[in-house]
């Protein structure tokens, strides 16, 4: 049996990010009940030099569009990083989600060799198209999206491992 390359990424994507919405409401519901300026757990980080919750949001949204729109050959669509609360980070998901769902499974089917290039902190970089996936893609996807769960743990939001992997 094969995997397609819409089937290793588009339904994972788009299943996790439906986990990190959740997970943010559980946060956005603990700042409430304990009196915490929502503020407070947008802007923590693990590590004076680690990007704060709501920026490992913003990227995490951007790997996932950014995947499924350069498997596919399509333009990625371009969000603002200007979300300053939880109702616009779960927007910014919804957003990355429709994309995501929007996207043929046939444009991106095939495309294990597809070249693909794109600057990273003005770095060009060059994969194809199964690489870029499994290589860099989803490891950069999972990292931010654990990142995030790991800050809303350690400021004591009521979250487990059956929160970070949801229904598959």
């Amino acid at each position: 049996m094969t995997i397609s390359m819409y089937e290793a990424s588009a339904p994972r994507f788009v299943n996790l990010l439906r986990n990190l919405s959740a997970i943010l409401a559980k946060a956005e519901a603990h700042a409430d009940a304990r009196k915490i300026a929502p503020e407070v757990l947008l802007s923590a980080r693990l590590f004076p030099d680690m990007f704060p919750l709501s920026r490992q949001v913003q990227i995490a949204c951007d790997h996932a569009k950014g995947a499924v729109g350069r498997l596919a050959g399509i333009e990625v669509p371009s969000f603002a990083d200007t979300e300053q609360s939880f109702a616009e980070l779960q927007e910014r998901i919804a957003r990355t989600i429709a994309f995501v769902e929007s996207v043929d499974a046939a444009r991106v089917n095939g495309s294990e060799t597809r070249d693909i290039a794109l600057s990273i902190g003005g770095q060009q970089m060059q994969f194809q198209g199964m690489q870029y996936l499994l290589g860099f893609a989803l490891p950069n996807f999972h990292f931010h999206l654990v990142t995030a769960y790991n800050i809303l743990r350690h400021n004591g939001v009521d979250i487990g491992k059956r929160d970070f992997i949801g229904t598959p």
